[in-house]
């Protein structure tokens, strides 16, 4: 039986994102894909939020995204654009970039981590016991992990066979989306709404083939999309299928709303869509998924190996269950929104000037882009719980940015007063200190301006742990609380 620390079901952006954080912290890791390769049929996700570019540029991998893809103000709401590009951060723009682009760059990062992926193979169930978890693949196989990880999408085998509660919404409507090719040009492109719902055909990068998105008049299919139901679909919008022919992928998806009554059970934990799914609309599905795995990878790799208590992981559910507990309900309200009667075209309507003001633009804006996420570490400073900015430092290694500082994925004290005046010694072996300065405004999105900080200590997921004064009045139960307690000294 081959051994693993931890075990990934699921080799897309969630899994891989995770499996990377976790061989960033020295953890043996891999990750179990039923594809045979990385190859991905059909567009998925269209790109990346402010937020997951940030969290991207935290491992100095997010240049490599931004050469593949196009800067644009991505960030909408019901099919209402909202602009960032006046928001505090050094990416104030979203990313447009196909799910199969962002995934082979995801691979070749986790390869340069030496990151092993069994392709061809499904976990197909798994026992666990006081030490570990026996886990079982679909070629006969087995693997032995301390921890396994669901990140299997929305049909999640691991949920599943966890009997972990999966509570929400049933669908109301039921969407085709697929890429084929045309015997005859439609006169029209883009986008219709109708009284069935939203549709549209729009030509693919290379002008051969077109994408098409349709409402179907049915709800309650669970059978694979075939091309005679894309047909069917078409002639109900359209009054014909302009002979379309060869997809390359058809794929549903619909606006059922539900999400794990737990993210963890034992030694068996969730991320991504296996852990919450929700209708597409904002493009929010990929983000929240890498975002779960950042915010569990160095906890779970602290666990692991003992440097902290298991209780650690119960961190994990707390604070990413509210927020696409967030998710949910705003995709929920987008899409009821997109309905065509004359009284949902009112609401949306208002909504629209709504949004067109300062400070709902700016609200919605930066939870749809994830820069508003605050996670409930306490009272106190305005930073505590936030994203740390991407500050331009200067410190004894000359200028360095924030984010640089994270590239390893190891938390960082940054002590903006006196130097030597905190001391983390018993900590060192875990914890970077950085003696900085910064002498520019220090603005939150949403928040605006707040107080400099004289110290403050960032988590590997580049969130705010702990605010200083010149005192450093609880420093020692921070760095417990977070990176385990002190070594002997």
């Amino acid at each position: 039986m081959t051994r693993h620390e931890v075990v990934i079901a699921g080799g897309g952006p969630t899994g891989l994102t995770l499996a990377g954080e976790l061989a960033l912290a020295g953890v043996d890791v891999a990750i179990v894909e039923r594809r045979v390769s990385q190859d991905l049929v059909g567009a998925r996700s269209g790109g990346l939020h402010a937020r997951t570019i940030e969290i991207f540029d935290q491992r100095g991998i997010a240049d490599r995204l931004l050469e593949e893809g196009q800067v644009a103000q991505v960030a909408g709401f019901a099919g209402i654009r909202l602009d960032i590009s006046d928001f505090p951060t050094r990416h104030n723009y979203g990313l447009a970039l196909w799910q199969s682009h962002i995934e082979r760059i995801l691979t070749g990062w986790v390869g340069e981590l030496a990151v092993p992926i069994h392709r061809g193979r499904e976990v197909t169930g798994f026992t666990q016991d006081a030490s570990g978890v026996d886990v079982a693949l679909s070629d006969g196989g087995s693997l032995r992990a301390a921890y396994l990880v669901g990140c299997d999408g929305g049909r999640s085998r691991i949920r599943k066979a966890a009997e972990i509660e999966f509570r929400g919404s049933d669908p109301t409507t039921s969407n085709l989306i697929a890429e084929a090719a045309l015997a005859e040009e439609p006169p029209e492109w883009g986008i219709r709404r109708d009284a069935l719902g939203i549709h549209s055909l729009s030509k693919s990068e290379d002008g051969r083939r077109v994408r098409v998105l349709a409402t179907e008049q049915h709800v309650g299919a669970t059978s694979e999309p075939t091309l005679r139901d894309l047909r069917e679909a078409l002639i109900a919008v359209y009054g014909t299928d302009y002979g379309i022919h060869n997809p390359t992928s058809i794929s549903r998806f619909t606006d059922m709303t539900r999400q794990a009554v737990a993210y963890r059970k034992g030694r068996i934990l969730l991320a991504g869509d296996a852990a919450h799914v929700h209708p597409p609309d904002g493009g929010q599905g990929l983000q929240t998924g890498v975002q779960d795995a950042v915010n569990l990878g160095w906890k779970l790799a602290q666990v692991v190996k003992r440097t902290s208590p298991e209780s650690l992981l119960d961190t994990y559910h707390a604070e990413r269950h509210p927020v696409a507990a967030q998710v949910l309900r705003n995709t929920m309200a987008a899409i009821a929104l997109r309905r065509a009667d004359d009284r949902t075209q009112a609401l949306r309507e208002i909504v629209s000037d709504l949004l067109s003001m300062e400070e709902p633009r700016i609200r919605v804006a930066a939870m749809l882009s994830g820069l508003d996420i605050r996670y409930d570490l306490g009272e106190g400073h305005p930073l505590i719980g936030r994203r740390m900015p991407d500050l331009d430092l200067v410190t004894s290694k000359g200028p360095l940015r924030t984010f640089t500082l994270l590239h390893g994925a190891r938390p960082v004290l940054l002590n903006f007063g006196a130097a030597g005046r905190l001391d983390i010694t018993r900590w060192a072996d875990r914890v970077q200190l950085v003696d900085a300065e910064y002498q520019g405004m220090w603005v939150l999105p949403v928040i605006g301006a707040v107080a400099a900080p004289a110290a403050v200590l960032i988590r590997p997921d580049g969130y705010v742990a702990w605010v200083g004064d010149e005192t450093g009045q609880g420093l020692a139960e921070a760095l417990t609380t977070w990176f385990g307690p002190p070594a002997r000294a």
